[in-house]
């Protein structure tokens, strides 16, 4: 049989000036990295955070102030500091800092549940690492003092305000993010408590600490939902980022200082991340986002800073066209307007680029497990909108048969199987899961289901756990939603498969619907159903065509903005 994905055919589609990187350009780690920045652009401003500005000079020393902490208290490489924290200079200190010494970064979501943190840092420790965790003074007392007991590796616990860094609690902060209490801190028997600005930031050295790390070294565990089960911490090494820091600054030509970039992903994701880290590599100011639910004060921001690069998820630019303002905006000095996380309606996308200018929107596809980016579209080529370009530098990228699991011809679907630099090194403490999911060709199982066409741009159809099967054929929900969003009626569209009671072993197409803000209509939903429905018999086959319909205020979006199939499952 032939082998379409082997020769790398879409390499003939990449602009003329990236290529593959070289081994050697892998080995070194991304605490090297940032080493050049601090050293080459001390002076320009790492972070803007509601007025105040942060230079990467003092970012450097910061994070030095918080490895050295690490490193006096008893942490030894490998130990592990929680991250659970908005996007504030602190979590961004705070990584570099346990990057510099040696230990490892976790992201901890601000909105777990409190049984979710107690999961994610015990299992972080269950191999006999020592943990650390910060966290906001809030959070601290409201849920630490109680769960703290029940965290056996937990040995430092850090708190910290999204006040902390301003010089007075300002308006912008409080409209954003609401009222800050005053929040007294107590001791935790058995643990250090510190706070993170009279304990460290005043008191530890800001010299460099000398630490050995390799490009080998884990940095990373970054925890991913699982649609089975609890979820898993992907371990990312110093040479997987590394690749994609590297690869994604050559494949957007990006110059070093010369770009400010405004991004509303949570840093304690692995795309805040990715972006956060690709700054400091790339020197580019940062304006820091608090709350991406507050529109009006990232307009606001778009406003003052014009930012050069903006990158969020498609419902966060889907809130931003519905703004007059953002329209009015000028947008002159935008080159790149990145949207990743989940699949973005081309009808929306076009409705996005006719207000920022064409050729700016760049989607781009990845997953945790890939540190994360695998696919772009082209910065200057050809993009094609709706699909999630090609495979980016030092990857290798085949289409499979989701059940036969044998290689499908160019054009079919199938699913999206990925190997390279990009692979995690496996699942922390689950050695079944990663054997499940990288198999012994060193191929990524991705769970997507998507198609590419004879120029090697990928479109993603579903997710294999989304697939619906109705009578033996295949739904591919995205397929359709991206179809039926085009009708006026809808603003947001999410669709899943119900299990159909008459026929075991086939489900139903249902569709929960959100209405376009701008769509008038007579008050009765019924109408309004059977226009879709009727839409969709025009645009779909019949077993693609929804035979539920519910009109709901509000689709359900999971911590980073994507629609929440998991919750409109379960009810």
């Amino acid at each position: 049989m032939t082998h379409h994905y082997a020769n790398r055919f879409w390499k003939k589609n990449w602009d003329n000036f990236v290529y593959d990187l070289k081994p050697e350009e892998l080995e070194i780690t991304v605490v090297d990295l940032f080493k050049e920045t601090f050293k080459d652009f001390p002076d320009h401003i790492a972070l803007e955070y509601f007025g105040i500005e942060i230079t990467f000079e003092e970012l450097d020393k910061y994070s030095n102030q918080f490895a050295t902490m690490l490193i006096e208290k008893g942490f030894e490489k490998g130990d592990i500091v929680g991250i659970n924290l908005p996007n504030t200079p602190q979590f961004v200190i705070a990584a570099i800092g346990t990057l510099k010494s040696g230990c490892i970064v976790s992201g901890v979501s601000p909105l777990l549940s409190t049984t979710q943190i107690i999961y994610q840092l015990n299992d972080l420790g269950s191999t006999g690492k020592k943990v650390a965790l910060i966290t906001l003074d809030t959070s601290f007392t409201k849920d630490m003092i109680k769960i703290a007991n029940k965290i056996d590796p937990l040995k430092i616990v850090i708190t910290t305000s999204v006040a902390s860094f301003l010089p007075h609690k300002n308006t912008d902060l409080i409209s954003s993010y609401g009222e800050i209490p005053e929040v007294i801190i107590t001791p935790i028997k058995g643990k250090i408590v510190l706070d993170f600005f009279n304990d460290i930031l005043k008191k530890y050295s800001p010299d460099p600490v000398k630490i050995d790390i390799s490009p080998e070294d884990v940095g990373w565990i970054q925890y991913t939902g699982g649609t089975t089960g609890q979820p898993k911490g992907a371990m990312l090494t110093h040479k997987n980022r590394v690749s994609n820091i590297k690869s994604f600054g050559k494949w957007l030509k990006w110059e070093k200082g010369e770009d400010v970039m405004c991004s509303g992903f949570p840093f304690f994701h692995i795309g805040g991340l990715n972006t956060c880290e690709l700054c400091i590599f790339q020197a580019t100011k940062q304006l820091i986002i608090l709350n991406p639910r507050d529109v009006d004060y990232i307009i606001k921001l778009l406003d003052n800073h014009h930012p050069s690069i903006l990158s969020n998820v498609p419902s966060l630019y889907q809130l931003l066209m519905e703004h007059q303002k953002f329209k009015e905006l000028d947008h002159f000095k935008l080159r790149l307007c990145i949207s990743a996380a989940s699949p973005f309606p081309k009808e929306s996308q076009n409705e996005l680029e006719s207000i920022i200018g064409r050729n700016k929107l760049l989607e781009v596809y990845g997953m945790t497990e890939l540190s994360p980016v695998a696919t772009m579209n082209p910065y200057l080529g050809k993009k094609k909108l709706g699909t999630i370009g090609m495979p980016i530098q030092n990857i290798n990228l085949k289409i499979v048969d989701p059940i036969t699991g044998v290689e499908t011809s160019l054009g079919e679907i199938g699913e999206i199987l990925v190997s390279g630099p990009l692979v995690m090194r496996g699942y922390h403490n689950k050695t079944k899961e990663t054997e499940i999911a990288i198999d012994e060709d060193g191929y990524m199982h991705t769970g997507d289901i998507g198609v590419m066409d004879e120029d090697g741009y990928i479109t993603i159809v579903d997710r294999k756990k989304d697939m619906i099967i109705v009578g033996g054929f295949k739904v591919f929900s995205n397929k359709i939603e991206d179809v039926l969003s085009k009708h006026p009626a809808i603003g947001m569209i999410a669709l899943i498969g119900i299990p159909n009671q008459n026929r075991p072993g086939s489900e139903i197409v249902k569709a929960y619907v959100q209405l376009h803000p701008d769509y008038i209509y007579n008050g009765k939903e019924d109408t309004v159903k059977d226009e879709i429905i009727k839409y969709a018999k025009e645009k779909c086959t019949p077993y693609e065509v929804p035979k539920i319909i519910e009109i709901v205020d509000e689709i359900p979006l999971t911590p980073v903005g994507k629609i929440d199939k998991k919750l409109l499952r379960k009810i």
